[in-house]
């Protein structure tokens, strides 16, 4: 009896670790796996299984404050934090560390073509987003390669980029706050006013958060709408459409903040 008593217990105990583990994935960190790239985490989700079907990708660029040498830096807001906090990602997440300077899309390409070698990732569902210097990193990968991205957001970023045509072929989700001190709101409508001007903003939307400051937009990472919006989207779409049937909103942004009662200070970024 005390034998059947202990087997069950034990065998409830491994299950319960197996449906904690399904829930909380796992994180990865990443250093000099790419020759002369970005040191990275990588987070596999709960129910990803070596050999298992494919899985989409989301690839989280940070802002100016998290540059460095120091991983753990990446998860003090955005994604990865998000999935610390509860938040649930069906997908696999690439987060680089930029030591310093603008990010480069040909090394963030690198690292995609890295992450197709090692796991099952569905390369029609590449997702990019990123706030600040990211924001910037986003758009630039993003124009760079729009035939490997199904579905960008940036936010209050801007881009480097001379030609822009790329950024029209993929659907793009561009925020910034009006009141932005760090990056001037005019960084992000230059390049909404030049798709439009060539008539290249099919698969554009923009919102000019009315009041918002730089920090403010970093709450979007741990709204649900985020995700969905990026997930609607894939590579496999003909013809690629962006998704417009429903918005992000100041009171999706309240709310958030309500419900996790963070401070600002966690969101200033530049």
């Amino acid at each position: 009896m005390k034998k059947i008593v202990l087997f069950i217990a034990l065998l409830a105990a491994s299950l319960a670790i197996h449906a904690q583990n399904s829930i909380e994935g796992k994180f990865l960190t990443k250093y000099n796996a790419v020759p002369g790239n970005y040191n990275f985490w990588v987070y596999t989700p709960g129910d990803y299984e070596p050999g298992g079907h494919p899985l989409p990708l989301v690839i989280f660029l940070h802002g100016r404050s998290l540059c460095g040498r120091d991983l753990n830096k990446v998860k003090r807001y955005g994604v990865l934090n998000a999935i610390e906090r509860g938040k649930i990602v069906p997908a696999f997440v690439l987060a680089p560390q930029n030591p310093g300077g603008a990010w480069n899309p040909e090394k963030l390409n690198g690292l995609l073509e890295w992450m197709k070698a090692q796991y099952p990732i569905d390369t029609t569902r590449v997702y990019v987003l990123g706030m600040s210097l990211g924001g910037y990193g986003t758009m630039d990968f993003a124009g760079t390669y729009p035939d490997k991205v199904a579905a960008a957001m940036a936010l209050c970023g801007g881009t480097t980029l001379k030609d822009l045509d790329g950024l029209g072929h993929l659907p793009l989700w561009i925020m910034h706050g009006t009141a932005d001190r760090a990056v001037p709101l005019s960084c992000s409508t230059k390049v909404a006013d030049a798709l439009k001007k060539s008539n290249n903003d099919r698969l554009l939307r923009c919102w000019w958060v009315k009041g918002g400051s730089h920090g403010i937009l970093a709450r979007l990472f741990y709204l649900q709408k985020t995700y969905d919006w990026l997930f609607s989207h894939s590579l496999a779409d003909s013809p690629r459409e962006v998704d417009k049937s429903f918005d992000i909103t100041m009171d999706d942004i309240r709310t958030t903040y309500e419900e996790l009662k963070w401070s600002n200070d966690l969101f200033e970024d530049d």
